[in-house]
């Protein structure tokens, strides 16, 4: 009774591993899709979604396997939260304007497609391409292997749908006219403040001494300043991202070349010329105070300011400006 239990065990383990190896036989040889079988599932999924989605088999299916006479400019991203991309849904975004405007574009054909990649959804395709960051834009020809030129530099660029249809242009020829989706808060905004400021000013139609004001006026003007020079002007046009990952895997917040910068950066730079003004305001009104120890605690406070941010500042000026060789208490 044993044996034959023995037996039958044996007899099912063979068996399984019998058809499992006939399925796996069946998958290898398997018939390829022919290029036009390809081309049209690619305008179909298309027709539905700008940006297609691929998991591993699609993508040893319309990106690695032969033959292929269209281009794909490829995403890789990571959306879900769990992996914390900070800048990757800003980046999708601006990707599917990108995908939206070519569909729509008299230039759509079927020579080039917008494809996106989920690491969560294949993290095989990030083990094949060899990659441990996002998001990543590539290229991937119609014809050979994809070279380095096919990879963007979105930490010199930026990954604006602007600087993603010159990359596509690049490398496709392809011209793409970018449209946006109109966004009315700019000028719901400027409307509602121009409607705050009418309304201020006809409540104090009698009483307008307030725009004489010398500090109000004052302090405008370096708030308009700060936002100059701190580099605000430069992530509108660009549109450069957040922060990103430096070389040795942590959270860069300063830009590592001076042709570049982040957002956080700005924001940083701008705190520091505020620091700076503000202890030169203090050394400057600690002159016009009669109480000679608050007149000597502004000078102290004043001056601590100017040197301590001053220094920093020039720390970040060191930083991105590499073989200047100055420096200020602090390297």
């Amino acid at each position: 009774m044993i044996l034959l239990r023995s037996l039958l065990g044996l007899c099912l383990i063979v068996i399984a591993f019998l058809v499992i190896t006939d399925a796996q036989s069946k998958q290898k040889h398997a018939p390829q899709l022919s290029l036009s079988e390809k081309v049209q599932n690619l305008l179909d999924m298309n027709m539905k979604k700008s940006v297609l989605r691929f998991n591993t088999q699609k993508f040893k299916e319309y990106v690695r396997q032969a033959p292929r006479n269209y281009s794909i400019i490829l995403m890789l991203t990571a959306l879900q939260p769990t992996r914390q991309c900070q800048i990757c849904r800003h980046a999708s975004d601006e990707f599917t304007i990108l995908a939206n405007s070519y569909r729509y574009s008299p230039t759509y054909s079927n020579k080039l497609f917008f494809a996106m990649v989920d690491f969560d959804e294949g993290q095989e395709i990030f083990q094949i391409l060899r990659l441990n960051t996002a998001p990543v834009f590539m290229h991937i020809p119609a014809k050979g292997k994809s070279k380095a030129a096919d990879t963007m530099d979105i930490h010199r660029v930026g990954f604006s749908a602007e600087a993603l249809a010159k990359f596509v242009h690049e490398r496709t020829d392809i011209q793409i006219r970018v449209f946006r989706p109109p966004n009315y808060s700019g000028t719901v905004a400027v409307i509602t403040m121009a409607a705050v400021v009418a309304g201020v000013l006809y409540l104090k139609r009698n009483n307008l001494e307030f725009l004489y004001n010398k500090q109000m006026w004052g302090a405008i003007a370096v708030f308009f300043c700060f936002t100059m020079i701190s580099g605000q002007m430069w992530n509108h046009i660009r549109g450069p991202p957040l922060v990103h990952k430096s070389q040795n895997g942590g959270i860069a917040y300063i830009h590592g070349s001076s042709q570049g910068q982040l957002v956080i950066e700005t924001y940083i730079v701008m705190f520091l010329n505020a620091m700076i003004v503000l202890g030169m305001i203090l050394l400057t009104e600690s002159g016009s105070q009669t109480d000679m120890r608050k007149s000597r605690i502004m000078t102290i406070v004043g001056l601590g300011l100017v040197a301590i941010f001053f220094s920093l500042l020039l720390s970040v000026f060191r930083s991105k400006a590499m073989g200047y060789p100055y420096s200020f208490l602090f390297k």
